[in-house]
């Protein structure tokens, strides 16, 4: 039991950790639907892994960096409304993917796992994949943070200071989906962009600077992924939702707080 305990927090604890900073951009970008659409591709990915009998987590990470450069070569096109391409792919990739899982008969799979997460279910190898993606996405982060932060004030003056914005943009698009297909077993396809967002919009309450916020954003993943586990072990509940929930508990809490204060 205690490996189990232990192995479930050092992957949630890694997963907060890289979706904090990461999570700053989405919410300061205003990029809560591209996460959506990036975390339903995933289960596309697992139904690839599936019927081609190949590494669920590298179907996964194949799938997702995929579906970020489409997205990301359609939205230069300027052909379509960007909420209406995000949801088109969205409800597509997933409905594609629960379709083709179907034809895998003979491999016995457990969706909720991978809708809602199994958190509980967490082994060393997945440890690995957390911690190696981790240190890739927070690598990218750290030599793109000025440009990043340049194009989320305004994206035109950045350009015209040299940084590679259509560049950093893309980086950022494929960040977003490797840490998806990453985090997908911690909290499942369906909230891994609460993950991201909700630390990430509580710290917004208290961080005076950008790197104050990013810090603050994963110290309240860290705190969701502990209370959600705790409520989990002791009152029996999904993991994976239970994070989410404390993580919302505390966004209510900072809501509460900084009203008080005004």
């Amino acid at each position: 039991m205690s490996d189990l305990l232990f192995h479930a927090l050092f992957a949630g604890f890694g997963v907060a950790l890289i979706a904090g900073p990461l999570g700053c951009f989405v919410v300061w970008q205003r990029m809560a639907y591209f996460g959506d659409t990036l975390s339903h591709s995933a289960l596309l990915g697992v139904a690839i892994g599936l019927l081609l009998d190949i590494d669920l987590n590298l179907a996964v990470i194949f799938c997702s960096l995929l579906l970020a450069l489409i997205l990301v070569l359609m939205q230069n096109q300027k052909r379509m409304a960007s909420d209406t391409l995000l949801g088109i792919l969205a409800h597509s990739s997933l409905s594609i993917g629960l379709v083709a899982v179907s034809f895998a008969g003979n491999v016995r799979i457990d969706m909720m796992s991978y809708l809602f997460g199994d958190l509980l279910a967490t082994g060393v190898e997945d440890l690995y994949w957390i911690y190696g993606g981790g240190a890739i996405v927070l690598g990218a982060l750290i030599w793109l943070w000025r440009p990043l932060l340049a194009m989320t004030v305004h994206a035109e003056l950045a350009q015209v200071e040299g940084f590679p914005v259509q560049r950093a943009r893309l980086v950022l698009t494929l960040l977003m989906a490797l840490v998806i297909a990453i985090a997908m077993k911690i909290v499942g396809v369906l909230l891994i962009t609460s993950l991201m967002i909700i630390p990430a919009a509580t710290a917004q309450k208290f961080a005076r600077t950008p790197e104050q916020m990013a810090a603050l954003s994963s110290g309240f993943g860290l705190l969701g992924v502990s209370g959600g586990l705790y409520a989990s072990w002791h009152l029996d509940t999904p993991a994976g939702p239970s994070v989410v929930v404390v993580c919302f508990l505390m966004f209510l809490l900072s809501m509460i707080y900084t009203t008080m204060r005004e």
